[in-house]
């Protein structure tokens, strides 16, 4: 029941918030994210093939208190929340839903080939709980979902492959079985900015460290992103689709989403880099507590990815080529995607 009375103040949260201009609007306001990550851009169709993520990050919750309209019995369980503590901390809640979807190389193959990755889709929702500030960033997140015929993700690939007249997926009977999935992470991100970074041409750094417990990932990640560009967002940068990628939000009102044109425009190179220790991967390892087929994961991978981010008026929008190591021993190519985001800030 907890964590129901938690997800409901968030809810509450999020469209309760007044709004305010300048300074106060960048802690008042709420950021919307479409994720969209597909190896249709990269011209293949096999292994991660699509994601697909929808995410609203809250306004600041550190006064809390004085929105007249939030239930009082809100206010305990605003408490317990993981947050950092400290007067310089912003506070925020972020809520999402999304799908995954992984095939194996060959999808035209009816029957099954135990050295290809299997079919899977998964479906969830997940709550993010932040605390940051314009050096440091803190997320814990909690995600609940499902895995196998449920998720639908076989509906979802077969209908756009018969909209968009692609070779059609034979395999989807061997899928990995309907499986409940319930995730931890945490996430923590360090921000070094260069002179002057949201005027004019500026650079910063934001190395990162987390890890992710559950029967759907068990891993931990270590990381880093470098952005070059004129009038760069103040945020934490664009991350791929995975557990503390909502970063979007800007953190006060010198971000040049709260500025009037022309410097309301903001353009910036990025480069990331991401390394993983894996110890379960159930779109590779198979069903955790059912008996499936699954194949031999490489324990260690690393990932990079290069992309152009612009913003202009209050929208935020990247595009990434995404690219890894090798996932399982008997992958014959690596890992290729195109990740387009695009945010929108409200007042």
């Amino acid at each position: 029941m907890r964590g129901y009375a938690i997800l409901i103040a968030a809810i509450v949260l999020c469209f309760r918030a007044s709004v305010c201009a300048g300074y106060e609007s960048a802690l008042q306001g709420g950021t919307f994210t479409f994720y969209q990550e597909n190896d249709i851009y990269t011209g293949t169709d096999r292994d991660y093939t699509n994601g697909i993520k929808i995410s609203w990050i809250s306004p600041d919750l550190k006064n809390y208190r004085d929105y007249p309209r939030l239930p009082s019995w809100s206010h305990a369980v605003i408490d317990a929340m993981p947050f950092e503590a400290g007067d310089h901390f912003l506070k925020t809640v972020s809520l999402s839903v999304g799908q995954n979807i992984y095939t194996p190389e060959d999808i035209l193959r009816r029957d099954h080939n135990p050295d290809d990755r299997p079919y899977a889709g998964i479906s969830y929702i997940s709550i993010g709980f932040h605390s940051r500030n314009t050096r440091v960033m803190n997320t814990w997140e909690y995600t609940l979902g499902i895995i196998g015929p449920h998720s639908y993700a076989e509906d979802i690939q077969k209908t756009v492959h018969n909209l968009t007249n692609s070779d059609f997926p034979n395999g989807w009977d061997h899928q990995l079985k309907d499986e409940p999935i319930l995730n931890v992470s945490y996430d923590r991100k360090w921000r070094f900015p260069g002179k002057d970074v949201t005027s004019g041409l500026g650079y910063d750094l934001i190395p990162h460290a987390g890890c992710s417990v559950g029967n759907a990932l068990t891993e931990v990640n270590i990381g880093g992103q470098i952005r070059l560009g004129w009038n760069l967002p103040n945020d934490f940068g664009t991350l791929p689709i995975r557990p503390g990628s909502d970063t979007n939000a800007p953190l006060d009102g010198h971000d040049p989403r709260y500025h009037e044109r022309p410097n309301g425009f903001s353009i910036h190179a990025f480069v990331s880099a991401d390394a993983y220790a894996k110890l379960w991967d159930i779109t590779l390892d198979g069903n955790f507590f059912r008996s499936s087929s699954g194949v031999d994961k490489e324990p260690l991978v690393a990932e990079w990815a290069v992309g152009l981010g612009m913003i202009t008026g209050r929208f935020k929008i990247t595009y990434a080529y995404v690219s890894g190591t090798r996932e399982y021993e008997t992958q014959r190519e690596r890992q290729a995607y195109g990740a387009i985001t695009v945010s929108y800030t409200f007042l």
